[in-house]
């Protein structure tokens, strides 16, 4: 499989910097294709040789999804799988459910590895991810450690300069927009009458209380308004929407039916097989909404999604970024023929967008293509070597002032035309 330039960009740089520290983390925003490009520097670092590679993920769809994109990339490297259903480490690249492989018993029967892929690495210092990282250190001193997330500050604000000691690449969201990799947003904030209450919600260590929030939210009245500037807006785009708490995203569902525009409810506590179920309907068309909590904000994509319902402001740019990234892809007409897709509308009824900004402010109009070596700087917090654009730390979260170099090379933000207050 033929890489995009800048995935072959980001290939290079990330095995450039496994090669000098041993580790590295590599960040690529909503649809760069990170996991094609994580599937090219598995199939670089361990091709022609007996070397072994584990791909970690913490969700199953995430495990069978990355297995997939992989055997495109690299169709001639065996794979298994270690999940709830198998244990099995004959392939050369292993794909492991973190949950299951963080069991003592697997953990004592993993091979010694020679690269440990961690997806969504982010989650990387959670007690589960730390046991199998060290597992790995411990069967092999020399085993190199490679991240890869689209969000790397998390919302606990633990960093992750204890498992990763530099950062290879950085692939803004802007950058992607720019360069035609993904569709522009187009942001309409709408106040009900409740952005300032949801200002004041006392904000949790992960993010703002979202019992709060569905006290403010999940109101009839609020709902039936929501579904009318829809309706204005996008009432003929297949949606996602996003809501503070199950309830709420029940009584949003129960709503957009009863309104006439069908819609499939997705969370946390429902049956695996039932959460496929409802997307593979949302995915074959056959209902045009989904609504959820919480559980596609990462490792889901549906390109045809062209309109993302905000229903809870996100204390993390990052959060809004992973929530608004679901309607952002574009569309490969050999595998949705018939189907045009040139924006996204951003319908945000909370207050991200006022509090972090639109995504179109992001949009490096100037298109700048990223090739060789990318320039860095040490981070003052944690002395890491991070790129040298960033604003902040990628792995500790100390804010970076931008130097002469970088302040030329990005263009001040401006407020989008594309972003509108409506009422």
């Amino acid at each position: 499989m033929r890489l995009r330039p800048r995935q072959a960009t980001f290939v290079e740089r990330s095995l450039a910097a496994l090669h000098e520290h041993g580790n590295t983390l590599s960040i690529a925003s909503t649809g760069f294709g990170k996991t094609i490009a994580l599937s090219a520097v598995v199939a670089r670092s361990i091709a022609d040789s007996a070397a072994k590679a584990c791909v970690l993920a913490h969700r199953d769809e995430l495990t069978a999804q990355n297995r997939a994109k992989f055997a495109r990339v690299a169709p001639e490297v065996t794979t298994s799988v270690v999940d709830a259903g198998a244990k099995d480490w004959g392939g050369q690249t292993t794909f492991a459910m973190v949950p299951t492989l963080a069991r003592p018993a697997n953990l004592a029967a993993m091979p010694a590895l020679d690269l440990l892929v961690i997806d969504e690495a982010h989650h990387a210092v959670a007690a589960s991810y730390r046991r199998i990282i060290d597992r790995a250190r411990d069967a092999n001193p020399e085993c190199r450690i490679f991240g890869v997330t689209a969000t790397p500050n998390r919302g606990d604000r633990s960093g992750l300069r204890e498992v990763f000691s530099n950062v290879a690449d950085q692939v803004r969201l802007g950058e992607l927009v720019a360069s035609g990799h993904l569709v522009r947003p187009r942001t309409f904030v709408i106040d009900l009458g409740v952005q300032e209450k949801l200002r004041a919600v006392r904000r949790t260590a992960d993010d703002f209380d979202m019992s709060e929030v569905d006290g403010i939210m999940n109101r009839a009245p609020i709902t039936e308004e929501v579904i009318r500037h829809w309706r204005e807006k996008a009432g003929d785009r297949q949606t996602v929407v996003f809501c503070s708490t199950v309830d709420h995203a029940r009584n949003v569902t129960h709503a957009f039916t009863a309104a006439g525009a069908p819609a499939l409810l997705v969370h946390g506590d429902m049956p695996a097989e039932e959460r496929r179920a409802a997307l593979a309907a949302y995915a074959s068309g056959r209902v045009r909404i989904v609504v959820n909590v919480a559980v596609l904000t990462e490792g889901w994509d549906h390109p045809p999604t062209s309109c993302v319902v905000l229903l809870r402001p996100s204390s993390y740019k990052s959060t809004m970024i992973q929530m608004v990234g679901r309607g952002l892809r574009t569309v490969d007409p050999a595998e949705h023929p018939g189907v045009v897709k040139t924006d996204c509308i951003v319908l945000d009824f909370g207050c991200s967008s006022l509090t972090h900004g639109t995504l179109e402010q992001d949009v490096d109009l100037a298109g700048h293509d990223a090739t060789g070596e990318a320039p860095t700087r040490d981070c003052p917090g944690c002395r890491a070597k991070v790129p040298l654009a960033a604003s902040e730390c990628p792995l500790c979260s100390t804010p970076l002032v931008p130097t002469s170099a970088s302040a030329r090379a990005s263009a001040s933000p401006r407020r989008s035309r594309a972003a509108s207050r409506a009422s």
